[in-house]
């Protein structure tokens, strides 16, 4: 009885401990599996959360960085633009666009990195924007030296203008003063003929002269001892009155000019020797005499004497005297 009730008065089974054991070590390996699940679902989640934010940031960098490309290469366009329009730029505007060229440069070098950093793209977006502000500036310039060209252009066109109708009224002020000079020439040659004396009334005598002074006309070479020449000269009322020269050529039968070696200019006969030069006292329009004697050193010969009266290098007035041989009373 008493064995009966120890085993049945709660004296502990023998199988009944290892039995609870499994199920506890199985409950903590279930509970570890699903921990170890649960982690790996998380960390599989946050693995692809990672990979995700890197993927939206890679294709925002890359974004950004084919969003800096574009504005470079709108932006670079237009700086190239510049050298397209075929305007010669010097000076100032020849340093600004090197100072371009320069920045482009610098932005291009930034671009072409595969790894650029975010500073780095910061600071070509930067510079691009500078180099916009550079562009526009000078093509503000330029077009402002193009507006002023076409003014300078229009201003000269102007004045080339002006140069040609000057030009042609030169041509027509020279065309009118040489038509002034030839009718000027034309009237003072009319005026200067018309101003020549004319000689009339030409008488040449051969004259003896005695030892008392006393004079005799002759007609005889050898009795003669001089030649004495008188005409008037005409009225001329263009002629101012004043002083003139009237040169006379008096040539004698050998046809040798009587001369003191002195010669003038004639209009149409060139330089001749003449005999005498005889200063008149003019008055104009009135009838003025002249008289003078033409000596020799050398006898007269018989024969004819010529005599040619000239004013203003015209000939005004001619004569003959003839000279006998004579006999021995004569």
């Amino acid at each position: 009885m008493s064995y009966n009730d120890a085993s049945n008065g709660g004296a502990e089974n023998p199988y009944s401990q290892p039995n609870d054991n499994r199920k506890l070590i199985y409950g903590i390996l279930i509970a570890a599996l699903v921990g170890t699940w649960a982690y790996i679902f998380y960390d599989k989640s946050k693995t692809k959360e990672t990979v995700a934010t890197l993927q939206t940031k890679i294709v925002n960098v890359d974004s950004a960085r084919n969003a800096i490309q574009q504005e470079f290469l709108s932006v670079s366009a237009k700086a190239d633009s510049l050298t397209q329009t075929n305007i010669q730029l010097q000076g100032d505007l020849a340093d600004k666009s090197s100072a371009i060229q320069k920045l482009k440069g610098n932005i291009g070098s930034i671009l072409k990195k595969k790894n650029a950093s975010d500073a780095e793209l910061a600071e070509a977006k930067q510079m691009i924007f500078e180099l916009n502000g550079k562009v526009d500036g000078l093509f503000a310039e330029i077009d402002k030296l193009k507006g002023e060209n076409k003014q300078l252009s229009s201003a000269n066109e102007q004045l080339n203008t002006e140069k040609t109708k000057l030009t042609a009224d030169k041509q027509d002020l020279e065309q009118n003063l040489n038509t002034t000079k030839t009718e000027k020439k034309q009237l003072e040659e009319k005026v200067d003929v018309a101003t020549t004396l004319h000689a009339s009334n030409i008488g040449i005598a051969a004259i003896k002269v005695n030892s008392n002074g006393k004079e005799k006309e002759t007609t005889t070479a050898k009795r003669a001892n001089l030649i004495r020449i008188a005409f008037v000269l005409d009225e001329n009322r263009v002629t101012p009155t004043g002083p003139k020269d009237i040169y006379v050529i008096v040539t004698g039968p050998d046809g040798k000019v009587i001369t003191e070696g002195g010669t003038f200019n004639t209009r149409e006969e060139g330089s001749k020797s003449f005999t005498s030069k005889v200063p008149v006292n003019y008055e104009q329009g009135k009838i003025t005499p002249v008289s003078f004697d033409c000596r020799q050193n050398d006898k007269y010969k018989e024969g004819d004497y010529k005599v040619e009266i000239y004013n203003n290098g015209f000939k005004i007035g001619q004569g003959v005297k003839t000279l006998k041989k004579g006999g021995l009373f004569s």
